[in-house]
């Protein structure tokens, strides 16, 4: 049997070299991309968690204000009762 020529082992070590470079490359994608995608989701947790703490927020302004309005309107009936009243 015949050895091959040597540019064709040198090609076929390139080709190897090329192979195992586009693999690491490769991985080390999968490896951003998924800390892109864990950071991203973090980011959505923390977008929920605020929109939830403004919502509450809201609610307990709102909650405060029915309050307010509820207070006000006794005390304007106990002024009213106090000037109506004999003593």
């Amino acid at each position: 049997m015949k050895t091959p020529p040597e540019s064709f082992l040198l090609f076929k070590e390139e080709l190897r070299k090329a192979q195992l470079e586009k693999e690491r490359l490769k991985h080390h994608y999968e490896q951003k991309l998924a800390e892109v995608n864990q950071e991203l989701c973090r980011l959505k947790e923390q977008i929920q968690s605020q929109q939830d703490m403004m919502r509450t927020t809201l609610e307990y302004a709102s909650n405060l204000e029915a309050r307010l309005t509820e207070v006000k309107e006794e005390v304007s009936h106990a002024t009213s009762r106090n000037k109506n009243s004999i003593y």
